[in-house]
């Protein structure tokens, strides 16, 4: 259960990586790194850092395309394991705290195949 949570936890701060436009396809190693910014919140809760959100809404701009999202989201479900100690629970609230729409429900149970 700790490495499904730890994968979404992943999931979101996946996309606060992607910031850098001008590469065409969003990568694993970009996603991971996009994690620190909110990993704070995703172990203890309250509020996310403006860091955090600010990261996780422009990399939903720079890499939206259904085949981005589906890359990010394979890629935090294999390197979950990786996050100790994140909240599933803080996972999926993190995107109506930085009020922005992640369109698919950030849980374990995401089939990352079925997102278009």
């Amino acid at each position: 259960m700790f490495k499904k949570v730890s994968c979404m936890l992943v999931l979101l701060v996946l996309l606060v990586a992607m910031t850098t436009p001008e590469v065409e396809a969003v990568t694993c190693g970009q996603v991971t790194g996009a994690i620190a910014p909110c990993l704070g919140y995703l172990r203890n809760g309250g509020n996310p850092p403006k860091i955090c959100c600010d990261g996780l809404k422009s990399g939903l701009k720079s890499y939206g395309s259904p085949a981005d999202l589906k890359a990010i989201c394979i890629c935090l479900k294999s390197s979950s394991s990786s996050y100790r100690g994140v909240s599933g629970i803080y996972a999926a609230m993190l995107p109506g705290k930085c009020d922005i729409n992640v369109p698919y429900k950030i849980s374990p149970s995401t089939d990352c195949n079925r997102i278009q």
